[in-house]
């Protein structure tokens, strides 16, 4: 595994991560809320990296990236950041696979930096729109209680600046992201990871607006949706709705599945990367 630091949109310090094959296609992996790129360890330590070379980045306000006071709501930062890592890695028409959260920020690269520079994208259990009325179903039931209520306040949410409250919310969080119970060194081991996101930063990342649809619709590179049957966290609807508005993706469903199929099903979830990235 190779560490670098890259210098990403308004001089924020992103921490990357590579190993695989140098010479082979990349894949650049984009984690979700509060996480790391070791959300992605059953890629980066996977067979994967014979064929292909692997990156992945902690997104600005995660993992060992720099974590600024205020730069969180600014789409062209977010799609700078990609750039940044595209540019300072050499990375020739890499396949950005985006997962939750990282959704949003596949799609703030497209929008400010358009499909020239890739090669394809994967949406797994992705997120496109916040903040707004959605005509499909967007959040599902693994939210409950952990969000602010109609009083607003953040005690006992994954919100709560209280270290004691936070860790209880982000482990309800941690272990809801999943159909089927994880190991127990493997659910701290994610909790440990997630809580080196500030409640600040998990905040901002919420208060967004986004509506992504006029993107979606832009998209001419070849995308793979990939979306849990079983996601609590991001309903199965949000996927089935942007496949519907990307001409000519294709659609996996993993039936039982939650919201982390690279995790639960990381063998079929490879495989079809793989296949994706192999056939531009």
């Amino acid at each position: 595994m190779r560490h670098h630091t890259v210098i990403g949109g308004g001089g924020a310090r992103l921490h990357v991560v590579e190993t695989g094959d140098p010479s082979g296609s990349p894949l650049l992996l984009v984690h979700g809320w509060s996480q790391s790129h070791a959300s992605w360890a059953r890629q980066l330590n996977s067979s994967l990296g014979q064929r292909f070379r692997l990156v992945a980045l902690d997104l600005r306000g995660h993992g060992d990236s720099e974590k600024p006071p205020d730069a969180y709501g600014d789409s062209r930062l977010w799609a700078d950041d990609i750039q940044a890592v595209i540019d300072a890695l050499a990375l020739e028409k890499p396949v950005l696979s985006g997962w939750s959260y990282g959704g949003y920020i596949i799609n703030d690269y497209v929008r400010h930096h358009g499909q020239e520079r890739i090669g394809g994208l994967n949406y797994v259990g992705a997120a496109t729109d916040l903040g707004i009325a959605t005509s499909y179903k967007f959040l599902g039931t693994a939210w409950n209680g952990l969000l602010p209520g109609a009083d607003g306040s953040t005690a006992g949410t994954v919100f709560s600046e209280s270290a004691e409250e936070a860790a209880a919310a982000m482990r309800a969080f941690v272990q809801r992201c999943f159909a089927r119970p994880l190991p127990f060194t493997e659910e701290l081991t994610m909790l440990g990871f997630n809580l080196m996101c500030p409640p600040r930063v998990r905040l901002a990342l919420f208060t967004r607006r986004l509506q992504n649809d006029d993107i979606l619709g832009q998209i001419r590179v070849p995308v793979l949706v990939t979306h849990g049957a079983a996601d609590q966290v991001v309903d199965v609807e949000t996927g089935r709705h942007s496949a519907s508005q990307i001409r000519g993706s294709k659609l996996s469903v993993y039936e039982g599945v939650g919201h982390a199929p690279f995790w639960e099903e990381a063998d079929r979830f490879n495989a079809e990367l793989a296949e994706l990235a192999s056939s531009l």
